[in-house]
């Protein structure tokens, strides 16, 4: 074969190469292309509103469970309440059924009377104590506005009453440390 010939069975043979390997470049195109359109949207406003509306609905979700939140902390709120309401009224119940018997006695004795009213007096104190309602000492106390309520100034009471509780008008309480009912007290002047 001459040098001639061999180039142009050389060239053919490239010519076959490349139209192959072109072959294969568009077909490998074509798939890169189809892929790429499967995996992106064709319009990018389409995805935009699609995204919208499942963070819409997100949003709607989130918006729903927090006013059962809501609704579900008032609820317990108020079954607290009642149930604190409750456990006063069972605790002094038992008072009321000593006040019932005690109005139900025929009894004219003024000291058994008296006697009467003094155990359940005392009851009810115990009763309210278990409960943390506490009464505000008074007695020989300096005059303190956290709990006292001054309605009256005493004059001529001396240097060693002056700004001292001399009488208590209206007892005070606390409940659980909190001032429920201030102290209405005469302070010395």
């Amino acid at each position: 074969m001459k040098k001639e010939d061999i180039n142009t069975v050389e060239n053919e043979e490239s010519v076959e190469q490349i139209v192959e390997n072109t072959e294969e470049a568009a077909q490998t195109n074509t798939e890169t292309e189809e892929k790429v359109e499967e995996t992106e949207p064709v319009d990018p406003l389409e995805a935009a509103k699609a995204e919208i509306e499942e963070l819409k609905k997100q949003a709607l979700y989130k918006q729903a469970e927090f006013e059962n939140y809501r609704k579900r902390t008032i609820k317990e709120k108020a079954d607290l309440i009642l149930a604190g309401g409750e456990k006063t009224i069972t605790a002094i119940l038992p008072i009321l059924d000593d006040f019932e018997r005690a109005m139900a006695d025929k009894s004219e004795d003024p000291t058994a009377i008296r006697e009467g009213m003094q155990l359940i007096f005392n009851k009810f104190t115990k009763t309210l104590e278990s409960l943390g309602v506490k009464k505000i000492e008074t007695q020989d106390a300096d005059f303190n506005v956290d709990f006292h309520e001054s309605i009256a100034l005493v004059p001529g009471m001396g240097d060693d009453k002056k700004g001292k509780v001399i009488d208590c008008v209206q007892t005070g309480y606390t409940l659980n440390d909190k001032v429920i009912r201030y102290a209405k007290v005469a302070v010395g002047q």
